[in-house]
């Protein structure tokens, strides 16, 4: 494994142990090269689909860019990076459990805001605001009175 510190290729496993109810491998090691410790995650490699944009380009699902897009919309707010690591986890399993070979963006877009909508409601709006291309004000009290109406304040 190369050490993200010096990019020397060798080092020990130090310690070893199952997380996510026994489907990562947490590894901690050790740099033979500066000597300094890291933590790896080993996982089976699963079938996800390919992502289908807008304009019909298809790329593979990429889980650090749902994770990048969860932290953005999280950033400055009271939500801990597990769990935005856990609703990446929920939302790769939900788009793994559909079975298809291709889905949509908006598929995508709508699963990471459901996401949000149960972490942090400002989150969700800020999201929301920007993947809907909210296009006046009209449309972003409209979000924030339907979330208001959901969670039963008013």
């Amino acid at each position: 494994m190369k050490c993200p510190f010096c990019d020397k290729l060798e080092d020990k496993v130090i310690d070893s142990r199952t997380a996510r109810e026994g489907e990562v491998i947490r590894r901690r090691r050790e740099c033979f090269g500066c000597k300094r410790r890291f933590t790896t995650y080993e996982r089976i490699e699963e079938n996800l689909p390919m992502v289908v944009k807008k304009d019909n380009r298809r790329e593979p699902f990429d889980r650090a860019k749902i994770l990048a897009g969860l932290k953005k919309a999280c950033e400055k707010r009271p939500v801990s990076i597990g769990a935005l690591g856990g609703a990446t986890d929920r939302i790769e399993k939900r788009l793994q459990d559909l079975g298809e070979t291709e889905v949509p963006s908006r598929a995508v877009g709508e699963e990471v805001m459901r996401a949000l909508q149960e972490l942090d409601p400002v989150a969700y709006v800020r999201f929301a605001s920007v993947y809907r291309e909210f296009k006046d004000i009209d449309q972003f009290m409209d979000t924030i009175r339907a979330l208001t109406h959901e969670s039963g304040r008013s």
